[in-house]
C-alpha cells in the first residue's frame, strides 16, 4: 500500500486529516527535522506529516532543513510525497486563490544543499521533470471533480527569500514565461527524487507579486487568501489520498543511471 507524506506549507501546520495520530522524533545524518514528526492513518491511509517551517511559522526559507525532511520521510517508508506551499502569480490567468500543479521550476536560491550525497560518492540526479506525473494527474482529475479553481501545469521561479522580489526582478520573471514564484520548491523535490519518493507540489496563489502595477502585495493580504487556499488544500487531499496506489513510477527508479 502506498504511504503518504504530507510535507505542509504555510498554513498548514496542522494537516487536519490524521486519525489516531502521534508524534515522533525521527534522527537523520542532517540534523533535526521541522519540527517533530506527526503519523497517524486517514481513511484507512498511513499518513506522515511534517510542518515545513516548524510549528508556527519558526524558520524562514532558508533556514528549513530540507534534507533532514525527506531523509526522514524515506526512513518511514513514505512512497508518495505531497508538498503544498504558497506562491505568488506571474501571469494574470494565474489567479489569486488558484491551486497549481507544478511541473517546472528555474532555481534561483543560493544557500541551500541540494543532495544527499557528497564525499566519495556524487549523484547526477536526473530532474528534467521535477514533479511526478501520476501524482499531477491524479490532482488535476479530482480538483475537476471538485470544481476546484486550478492550473494543470505551472512553471515556479523559486527565489532564496524571505524577501520578496523587487518589481525589476518580478519583470525579468515573467519575461522568461514563468507562471508563478515562490521559495520552497527546490531543493525539496530534487531531494525527493534523490531519495526516489514521487513528489508534487500543490502551489496556492495568494497574490500577484509586485509586477502588477494596480496591485500591491501586503503580508495581510497574502495570509487572507491563504488560509481560503488551505481549505481548499485540505479538500483536495482528502479526496485523493485514499486514491493513490503504490503504483511503479518512474520516480522510484530515479538511480538507476545517476550515481557515480
Amino acid at each position: 500500500m502506498a504511504k503518504i507524506g504530507i510535507i505542509g506549507g504555510s498554513g498548514l501546520y496542522d494537516s487536519g486529516l490524521l486519525e489516531d495520530s502521534k508524534q515522533i522524533k525521527v534522527n537523520t545524518p542532517f540534523g533535526r527535522t521541522s519540527d517533530l514528526v506527526t503519523v497517524g492513518k486517514f481513511k484507512g491511509v498511513d499518513l506522515v506529516f511534517i510542518p515545513r517551517h516548524g510549528k508556527g511559522h519558526s524558520l524562514n526559507p532558508t533556514e528549513v532543513p530540507y534534507r533532514a525532511n525527506v531523509w526522514a520521510m524515506k526512513e518511514l517508508k513514505v512512497t508518495h510525497i505531497l508538498a503544498p506551499s504558497a506562491v505568488g502569480s506571474l501571469k494574470e490567468e494565474y489567479r489569486s486563490g488558484d491551486l497549481a500543479f507544478t511541473d517546472q521550476f528555474i532555481d534561483r536560491t543560493t544557500k541551500r544543499e541540494q543532495s544527499f550525497y557528497g564525499g566519495n560518492q556524487v549523484c547526477h540526479i536526473s530532474i528534467a521533470e521535477p514533479g511526478c506525473k501520476y501524482l499531477r494527474n491524479m490532482l488535476t482529475m479530482e480538483a475537476r471533480r471538485l470544481n476546484l479553481s486550478h492550473k494543470e501545469r505551472g512553471t515556479c521561479v523559486v527565489i532564496e527569500g524571505p524577501r520578496f522580489s523587487t518589481k525589476a526582478e518580478s519583470n525579468l520573471y515573467r519575461q522568461w514565461n514563468a507562471d508563478i514564484i515562490g521559495m520552497t520548491m527546490v531543493p525539496e523535490v530534487v531531494l525527493a527524487r534523490e531519495a526516489q519518493i514521487c513528489y508534487q507540489t500543490i502551489a496556492m496563489v495568494t497574490d500577484y507579486d509586485v509586477w502588477k502595477t494596480d496591485h500591491t502585495v501586503t503580508l495581510d493580504e497574502v495570509i487572507k487568501v491563504m488560509n481560503e487556499n488551505v481549505a481548499k488544500a485540505r479538500q483536495l487531499l482528502s479526496e485523493v489520498i485514499p486514491k493513490i496506489a503504490d503504483n511503479d513510477c518512474s520516480c522510484k527508479h530515479a538511480l538507476d543511471t545517476a550515481l557515480i
